[in-house]
């Protein structure tokens, strides 16, 4: 380009930038504005909203709904030149604001360096845009660039970055799209229901009277397939920031109902959010008591429960344990098998080179016993290689089982002549004649010498020298054998988190899912793993449980199980918005799961997912910030039940109870 070209070219640019332009003008049909980098002058609005940092105008709309007709002005001190419901004229540069520190995070577009602020007139009234009403935000994807075939949550993501591709808004179609043509208005919900829990800022999610997707019993938003076997995007909730007169938000918990919200919509910390012009209040509150879940304990050797629980960073003395026992004591039923995940060591988060946890397992299942009908568990797992195994350091956050034993004989009817005493048998043992595994062992299926499949080392690690598992939980598999002699097999997974995702509203298309490819390569050689045992035995009974981090719609990730366990909730009817165990952002979603083998879907199960923590009133008030499951299985084809014992002779109790009365 000439130097004569490109003098002409900014002579226009700088002509055009002086000539009055109008708020929609500025914002556009894009993501960014066409006058970015430019000296707007003889801007005209009314002040829709301020707070310290500046305000926000509203001007005319247009008819073109891609173009909003809010912004915001930035600049210090001058917050207090103006009044809510002014009408103001003013100068200043349009720019693209990021926080250098937030590269993820989209553009918000805003007016700096506001000059020659006048106010024209006041009092002036302006009618917020009800969404549900006026606009009503689409539910399916978050943009076009999320393509894949698992939508949002397509493996490779990052492809493309939303600000570069820069396309025309198309917000009947697509949530940040409709978000961003909001962007700066005034806008009102009207009768909002919270999706989450707040944040550490008070922050929370919310949708209104307007469709939604997976809205399960609870009311807050499920993550499922929709029926375009994508996963739902959810990208018609909004997150409700810090009220812009400094009161407080409420302290909402999923499916709290709250009074109408009206605010300014702005782009902060990742997210499109509302900034309220002041607080809402609570309606109504859904109820947070929680039944006990319907699978109880059987006598018949061959049908298990088996629980699974990620009781969140447990050491000997954590105050959470007395309510943990009695979730699992009470509302699980004391399963006879418990895979739990995030057991500290015995020195808790204390760096201090401890690896043992053989104290605060001791603490879980003392305090289970006396929550309980006095079942007692035994404990078994691995210490690692300290430090060696990811999560807090010095913690040495493990997997183990906890697998029922004898219960202590309770009274049924205190009659003496007629007295009942019943206590519940054990069902289960580790399957002796292999020694335990260490944190640098692996074990293998093999054949015993007669002929039948057991592991080399029992309980044992899945190859624990892997690179996919570097920094990470090694799983732990383990053979069982019942009362009766039939083997099964377990596996209890906890996969790398999900830190160093991108955000769902971020610049990076499709949002960058924190370490899948680590949980994938963790998934392969569990998989790898369970298809040897397989292979030895098409008809084997294993259970694959654990904490995962990471969603079955991310089909991606679970391919490698395709064809050899099945998701439990598949096989026993669960209704796909019922499927949670953790409430992150404006979902409700399930990272914790449970897989089967042919063998034990075939002769039927259940399951249960037991909302202790997400229907909690409060963060506060959750053990653990995931939900507890437990399902029913049988793990062989035998119908023997032994049922409770009964001793209705008095005279017994004074016998030797180590084969009258077992303890």
């Amino acid at each position: 380009m000439s130097f004569a070209l490109a003098t002409t070219l900014l002579a226009s640019l700088l002509i055009a930038a002086a000539e009055a332009v109008s708020i929609t003008d500025i914002q556009g049909v894009s993501f960014q504005s066409p006058y970015a980098g430019l000296f707007v002058d003889d801007i005209v609005g009314i002040v829709s909203a301020k707070d310290r940092y500046g305000f926000w105008l509203s001007g005319e709309p247009a008819e073109d709904l891609r173009a909003s007709h809010g912004i915001r002005v930035y600049g210090r001190n001058i917050a207090n030149s103006v009044t809510i419901g002014d009408m103001v004229s003013l100068s200043g540069k349009v720019t693209e604001y990021r926080n250098p520190s937030r590269q993820d995070d989209l553009f918000l577009t805003e007016i700096e360096q506001p000059t020659h602020i006048r106010v024209i007139s006041s009092d002036k009234l302006l009618s917020p845009v009800v969404l549900g009403e006026d606009r009503i935000p689409p539910t399916g994807a978050y943009t076009p660039l999320d393509i894949g075939p698992d939508g949002w949550l397509s493996v490779p993501n990052n492809l493309t970055l939303n600000e570069a591709a820069n396309a025309t808004l198309q917000p009947d179609k697509y949530g940040l799209d409709f978000w961003e043509s909001l962007e700066g208005q005034l806008v009102t919900i009207k009768s909002p229901v919270a999706a989450s829990f707040p944040d550490r800022f008070g922050s929370f999610w919310v949708y209104g009277t307007w469709p939604v997707s997976g809205k399960n019993s609870r009311g807050g938003l499920s993550l499922a397939f929709g029926s375009d076997s994508l996963p739902y995007a959810h990208s018609e909730a909004i997150l409700i920031g810090h009220p812009l007169d400094s009161t407080r938000n409420p302290r909402v918990s999923v499916g709290v109902a709250l009074s109408d919200i009206t605010g300014v919509l702005t782009y902060q910390y990742g997210f499109y959010t509302i900034l309220p012009l002041t607080t809402s209040s609570i309606v109504s509150v859904p109820q947070t008591k929680v039944t006990p879940a319907p699978i109880p304990s059987s006598g018949d050797p061959c049908e298990l429960s088996i629980g699974d629980y990620n009781v969140e960073n447990m050491a000997p003395r954590s105050r959470h344990i007395p309510r943990i026992a009695d979730h699992i004591a009470n509302h699980l039923n004391a399963p006879d098998i418990v895979f739990v995940q995030e057991i500290q060591d015995d020195s808790g988060s204390r760096d201090d080179g401890t690896v043992s946890a053989n104290r605060t397992l001791s603490a879980l299942v003392k305090a289970i016993a006396e929550a309980g009908d006095g079942v007692h568990y035994e404990f078994v797992n691995i210490p690692p290689i300290d430090n060696m195994d990811g999560g807090k350091p010095g913690s040495n956050i493990r997997v183990a089982y906890l697998y029922a034993r004898l219960s202590t004989p309770s009274v049924i009817r205190a009659n003496p002549a007629n007295m009942v005493i019943r206590w519940r048998p054990e069902k289960v043992s580790l399957l002796p004649g292999s020694p335990i595994g260490t944190a640098i062992q692996g074990t293998e299926a093999i054949l015993d010498k007669h002929g039948y499949i057991t592991l080399s080392l029992n309980p044992g690690r899945i190859e624990p020298w892997s690179f996919a598992w570097e920094e990470t939980r090694k799983p732990l598999a383990a053979a069982w054998q019942t009362t009766t002699g039939e083997r099964f097999f377990t596996v209890n997974v906890h996969f790398s988190s999900k830190r160093d995702s991108s955000s769902a509203h971020g610049d990076a298309r499709p949002p960058v899912n924190g370490h899948s490819e680590r949980r994938t390569q963790q998934v392969n050689v569990t998989a790898s793993f369970i298809e040897s045992i397989l292979a030895k035995d098409a008809n084997a009974s294993i259970i694959l449980a654990g904490d995962m981090n990471e969603f079955v719609q991310t089909r991606s990730v679970f391919r490698p199980l395709s064809g050899l366990l099945t998701d439990i909730n598949e096989l026993s009817g669960v209704d796909p918005v019922e499927r949670y165990t953790y409430v992150y952002d404006q979902r409700s979603q399930e990272i914790d799961h449970i897989f089967v083998s042919d063998a034990i879907g075939r002769r039927g199960t259940e399951v249960e997912h037991v909302h202790v923590n997400t229907w909690a009133a409060s963060v506060s008030e959750r053990a653990s910030d995931h939900d507890p499951t437990v399902a029913k299985v049988r793990v062989c084809d035998s119908a023997t039940v032994q049922g409770d014992v009964e001793l209705q002779d008095p005279a017994l109790l004074v016998q030797d109870t180590t084969t009258q009365i077992p303890l």
